[in-house]
């Protein structure tokens, strides 16, 4: 299995960079040459991302290191997020957004097919798997209702996606060419984009997610090299249109299964191979004004979803915006989650040489 990348602390010792493979922790930092050493001795990865692509290649001919139990350490958030940017990438979800939402028009907006679409969400609000998500409140207009209130979200919700962690900088004003994107992609990380639907419905137009989006963002503990997927880069369908010049290249995605768990029963299994905009493509276009990438940057992929009422990717499409509930084995229902509900998303190559680190989170109560 390969490894992973994190920040670990035994008790009593000052958290540091390590390796997970299955259930142990390399202490990576106990055999790393001088110039490594003092990167992994920081509580982040930023440092060692920072350093280029030749330090990353010192870090992973490391394999073999003292262990330590997983059970026996605290993890934490495995790197200080510099900006954060969430796409719209997979055809299938803004596909059935779009029929929700607007049922007499074309499905998806014109723009769509031409550039990932994409908003800004708030970096200090990520948070490391296992962290609780206190119900946000917002304002929301309920049908029927004659004006907004103002209190806890009655539709809280999940989004499974993939997210890219940039390690090398790009500079001010120089796009990025998509054939030299993945040069800047440390590695990949499950992400969960919590939203707040009817916040969100109510507060979108005309300038996008906002509070609806901004509360809670879960990442895994552990990072996985893109390296380690370049394997696993699969052909995808044409684009068509064929993106324009600055955007083109031959489709591809990754072939990783991910799956959707709600209170311990898996409600949604979907693919990565899904998506119709690349981390490529992502990053292009992010620079293509001149914009630049910073160390620690999260790139997120969108709610990645499929074809299939069971590929769908967050509790929105599973229910149909509530008008289809989803009946769980208990025969409870939900549209939405309730507070106490835990989400985990989980994630990895089909032949299970590569695991992305779960994401798991519970729903606290409004904190008010």
């Amino acid at each position: 299995m390969s490894l992973a990348y994190g920040v670990f602390a035994p008790a009593g010792e000052p958290p540091r960079v390590g390796a997970r493979r299955g259930d142990r922790v390399l202490d990576v930092g106990a055999v790393a040459g001088t110039a490594l050493a003092p990167l992994l001795a920081a509580g982040s990865l930023n440092g060692l991302m920072a350093a280029g692509p030749a330090a990353w290649q010192e870090l992973f001919a490391i394999d073999d290191a003292p262990e330590l139990a997983l059970a026996d350490v605290a993890v934490e958030l495995p790197f200080a997020v510099a900006d954060y940017v969430d796409f719209y990438s997979s055809l299938e979800h803004a596909a059935n957004v779009g029929r929700m939402f607007r049922p007499d028009a074309e499905p998806l907006l014109p723009n769509w097919r031409y550039l990932p679409v994409g908003y800004h969400g708030r970096a200090g609000t990520v948070a490391v798997s296992g962290t609780d998500v206190a119900r946000p409140r917002g304002q929301a207009w309920a049908s029927g209702a004659d004006g907004p209130r103002y209190g806890p979200t009655r539709a809280l919700d999940v989004e499974l996606e993939l997210g890219f962690v940039i390690g090398a900088p790009s500079r001010a004003e120089e796009p990025v060419p998509v054939s030299r994107a993945l040069e800047h992609v440390f590695g990949v990380v499950l992400l969960n984009d919590w939203s707040a639907r009817d916040i969100q419905a109510w507060e979108y137009q005309p300038l996008g997610p906002f509070l609806a989006k901004s509360f809670a963002t879960s990442i895994g503990a552990w990072v996985v090299p893109a390296q380690s997927l370049e394997a696993y880069r699969v052909p995808s369908a044409p684009q068509e249109p064929e993106p324009l010049e600055h955007l083109r290249e031959e489709p591809w995605a990754y072939d990783l299964d991910l799956s959707l768990e709600l209170g311990g029963e898996v409600v949604a299994r979907t693919s990565a191979r899904n998506l119709y905009w690349s981390a490529a493509q992502q990053i292009a276009h992010l620079t293509s004004n001149g914009a630049r990438l910073r160390t620690g940057d999260l790139l997120g992929s969108g709610t990645i979803s499929g074809p299939e009422p069971g590929s769908r990717g967050s509790l929105l499409e599973l229910s149909w915006n509530g008008a289809e509930p989803l009946t769980l084995a208990s025969g409870e229902t939900r549209t939405f989650l309730q507070d106490g509900d835990e989400v985990v998303l989980r994630g990895g190559t089909p032949d299970g040489a590569v695991e992305l680190a779960e994401v798991r989170g519970r729903v606290a109560p409004s904190s008010r």
